[in-house]
């Protein structure tokens, strides 16, 4: 895990320009730091390294290929490097490796099979810089599902990227303003959503994409971006080409994957772990390990005193259970609170998914025993595990019956009458005009009119859930599943994890996203991974194959904090109306200061919840940042 950065045709200082973008992601990589400057000019790149495996000299980056054709900025983990590598020597491409990292054997493989082919063979997480000398061709390269961030874009006249998008507000030159029209989607989601970011002309490289850009660099027009995977195309494989066995074979084969998935992703020269949140995603991943594993499994969980928020009694069980070394923290409001102020930094854009707080402390802690630490994510947008795909089902089969040109009226009825004003009819009467369950879905996030009201510009960008075929794959489930996988997984879940875990510089792995993983997940047939009200039953079954079930039936709580309740605390609350002030949101010109005014006072003194409160203090603690820096 590290971090790149780099730029090219930059007209500035390049050794102090790219010297400033490496310290601000030291983070990322506090072991060693290096930078590559083409000889006519053209490319800097830039590498700071958290060193996981070889870590010697012979691991150091920016890393130029034998022939000397290649140069590679990385981040990341190929974690099936060796097989690569061993056939790189038995196909006499290669007579010899200069050691044993991934970052050498990536170099070799695209030196032997070309660009699109090597990055094919690879399984793992990765962003990647990679210039060819030769033919004067910058790559920027992310992995299948999004688990590394790779941000580029054009600042002044030259092309530029980074792993953190800090990083480019420090080039010279930098003056790009914020880009208005994505508020609208953050002040939805509670994120900005790819390839869009927070400053107009810097986008983020979706993932499984393979970016070209032909040197010279003449303006973001130039720059090509194409797909070498995409999950939709393999979600669509999947659902034509369905599993035929049994759910006692599904659930076999499923163990298997991801057993060689585990066993992959716990190779390291450094100490790796685990996170343990008592739920089916990373306690299979814990027990798959401790499996795998000679001695004891560190595994680590944080708990919380306050009623309903708390897992860690319930990861104890299972911990001593499966005989992990396992430790815990119990944190306090305080402890919580105190993360706050480091938010802005650490994500570098408008971020606002609430549990990111408790993911740094679990990192925090953690990291002071291990470098790595493997994740159970993935679980329920690839085996249907959250709740909400039960309830689009559930609310579908009421509403279907009725005719969409009955439904659409009556839902412009109830929302514009005095029934609106509370937050129940407010819901029901959006979902009321839904066309199909895909539309349920989207319409959830959006069921109070004044989320859209909250930017005082009407934004229109097109996005992937806006743009998503209902029809695309047969079944319901299927179709909202892989809508959260191509946009809420890797833009929230993937973003907070990333940043919250390389802030503590702790490396994460997700092994239910390998890429067999995946690909097999979409396979499954809705029946086997829900039934009735319970999810992931294919991934149950293969849990209780090393704990009770008896262990694991109690309700789903998630990993979330009561920020609602802090919020009305004198500390938070004294922060939040600091940020909310009616003149200091009049002035920045980007908020409706009587909506978000609004929002907050039905808050205070109705007890009215919006999630926009959080979304909206998360974006006015960024812009407050930036402006004091």
């Amino acid at each position: 895990m590290c971090g790149i950065a780099g730029f090219c045709n930059f007209g500035g200082d390049r050794k102090k320009n790219i010297e400033k973008m490496k310290e601000r992601m030291y983070h990322r990589g506090p072991d060693a730091g290096g930078s590559f400057f083409s000889r006519d000019g053209q490319v800097t790149l830039g590498h700071r390294r958290l060193s996981i495996v070889d870590l010697s000299e012979n691991g150091a980056q920016p890393m130029t290929s034998h022939s000397g054709r290649y140069v590679i900025a990385y981040n990341g983990e190929i974690y099936n490097y060796r097989k690569i590598a061993a056939g790189l020597l038995a196909e006499k491409r290669v007579s010899a490796f200069r050691g044993s990292s991934d970052t050498e054997v990536l170099l070799e493989a695209v030196e032997s099979y070309g660009v699109e082919k090597a990055i094919s063979l690879c399984k793992g997480m990765f962003a990647m810089a990679l210039y060819d000398q030769k033919e004067q061709i910058l790559y920027l390269v992310r992995d299948r599902i999004g688990e590394k961030p790779l941000y580029y874009g054009q600042v002044g006249g030259s092309f530029a990227f980074a792993s953190d998008i800090g990083c480019l507000t420090l080039l010279d030159g930098f003056d790009n303003p914020i880009n208005r029209d994505v508020l609208d989607l953050y002040f939805v989601h509670g994120y900005i959503p790819a390839p869009y970011s927070i400053y107009q002309g810097i986008y983020k490289l979706e993932a499984g994409n393979i970016l070209t850009l032909r040197l010279p660099y003449r303006g973001l027009e130039s720059v090509r971006c194409a797909p070498y995977w995409s999950v939709k195309e393999a979600a669509k494989r999947g659902q034509e080409t369905p599993f035929s066995g049994s759910p006692k074979e599904a659930a076999d084969e499923l163990e298997r994957l991801l057993t060689e998935s585990v066993r992959e992703q716990m190779v390291a020269d450094v100490p790796v772990g685990a996170f343990l949140s008592a739920g089916i995603d990373s306690s299979t991943i814990v027990a798959l390990m401790q499996s795998l594993h000679h001695g004891k499994v560190k595994s680590f969980t944080i708990g919380m005193e306050e009623k309903g928020y708390n897992e860690a009694v319930y990861a104890r069980e299972i911990a001593d259970h499966l005989g992990t070394e396992h430790t815990e923290l119990y944190i306090t409001e305080a402890d919580a609170k105190a993360v706050i102020p480091k938010l802005a930094h650490m994500f570098g854009e408008p971020f606002a998914d609430s549990s990111q707080i408790p993911t740094y402390l679990v990192s925090k802690m953690t990291r002071e025993h291990v470098t790595v630490s493997l994740s159970g994510d993935g679980g329920d947008e690839l085996f249907c595990g959250y709740t909400s795909y039960a309830s689009v089902e559930r609310i579908w089969n009421k509403m279907k019956s009725v005719p969409y040109f009955i439904r659409r009226p009556c839902s412009e009825l109830v929302i514009h009458s005095p029934l609106a004003r509370k937050p129940i009819y407010r819901i029901k009467g959006k979902l009321l005009g839904a066309k199909g369950p895909s539309d349920l879905y989207i319409c959830s996030y959006e069921t109070d009119p004044l989320t859209r009201k909250i930017s005082l510009t009407d934004g229109n960008c097109d996005y992937k859930y806006s743009e998503y075929d209902p029809k695309y794959l047969r079944e319901a489930n299927h179709n909202i599943m892989l809508m959260d996988m191509l946009m809420y997984h890797p833009d929230d879940i993937l973003v907070k994890v990333d940043r919250a875990a390389m802030a503590v510089s702790l490396e994460t792995r997700v092994p239910m996203l390998d890429k067999d993983v995946v690909e097999f997940a979409w396979t499954l047939p809705i029946e086997y991974n829900r039934e009735g009200s319970v999810g992931k039953k294919v991934l149950r079954d293969v849990l209780y194959r090393y704990v009770p079930q008896e262990m694991m039936e109690r309700p789903k709580k998630g990993f979330s904090i009561p920020i609602e309740k802090w919020l009305r605390q004198p500390q938070l609350k004294a922060w939040a109306e600091s940020l909310l002030e009616q003149k200091t949101l009049e002035s920045q010109g980007l908020l409706n200061a009587d909506v978000v005014r609004k929002i907050w006072t039905d808050f205070i003194d109705r007890g009215e919840w919006r999630i926009q409160i959080w979304y909206v203090l998360m974006f006015q603690e960024w812009l407050m940042q930036g402006e004091r820096l």
